[in-house]
This record gives C-alpha cells, structure tokens and sequence, in this order.
C-alpha cells in the first residue's frame, strides 16, 4: 500500500445537527455497481446521474406509503416535476422526465454545470395502490451492469 487515496473512492462528506439522522447518501458505501468503475473513466453526465440516483433512493427511503419523489424546477414559474424517469447523455446532460402538479408530461433537460435539483415529497396519485419508487428502479438499473448503449 502506497498510501495513495483509492481512484475508485471518491471522497464525500455530510454532516447534521441531529447525530441521529438517518444515513444520508453520502454517509453510505458506493454501491458496487457504481464503484466498479473508477470516477476518472466516467463522464461528468454519467457521475451526476450514478450519484442522482443514490440522492433520489436515499430520499424515498424516508418516505410514507403516501407520498412519491419530485423534483422542484428553479426555472421560472415551472413548479414541480413527479420523477418517473432520469437518463444522461454524455459527455455532460443530464434528464428527468416526468409530469407537473397538473399532470402535464414534463422533461427536464440540464447540463451538468446547472444541475441544482431540490427532492420533495408529493402525495402519491388518489386510487393508486401503492406509491411509485423511481429510485429504488434506477438503483436497479445501476446494480444491473448494463453498460450505456454506443449512440447508432
């Protein structure tokens, strides 16, 4: 051992006023699908979207059977975005798709030098059984390997 911080730990850190907050995503291990390769291989868009994932899981964690994840838009009078998809495209976009309060399909296309995203809890549709977990689908995606498809 050299002594040499590992490549493929990148380094986080978060800390609350209550020391018996509820682990948050940068409090936890890298999941092995994500460390598999280190961060210097990866594109800034697919760093921010490996990690947007364990920001949005880690938020639904805590939350009721009542309620689902949303993101708030900062872009003028946009409101609220339920999140029913997230992609990137390299080397540096990221996307949610989605729908507003409205229910009005709604995408979000951002560059990973703007990305500012705020997780709110919404009330999970009236009639529906149980409430959608976006985050826990895309952590599967993640756990799933699948290497990104090379654009045609």
């Amino acid at each position: 051992m050299t002594g040499r911080v590992d490549d493929r730990a990148p380094r986080a850190r978060a800390v609350h006023a209550d020391p018996a907050a509820p682990a948050t995503a940068e409090q936890k291990p890298l999941p092995e699908a994500v460390a598999r390769r280190p961060v210097q291989q990866k594109s800034a868009a697919e760093w921010a979207y490996e990690r947007l994932i364990l920001y949005i899981q880690n938020f639904e964690e805590h939350l009721d059977d009542a309620h689902e994840v949303a993101i708030g838009l900062t872009s003028g009078s946009a409101g609220v975005l339920k999140i029913q998809g997230v992609g990137y495209f390299e080397p540096d976009i990221i996307t949610f798709y989605g729908t507003d309060e409205s229910g009005a399909r709604t995408q979000l296309v951002q560059h990973v030098s703007q990305l500012n995203v705020t997780l709110r809890a919404l009330p999970k549709p009236e009639g529906a059984s149980e409430a959608t977990r976006i985050g826990f689908r895309l952590a599967a995606d993640l756990v799933g390997g699948a290497e990104p498809s090379p654009r045609p």
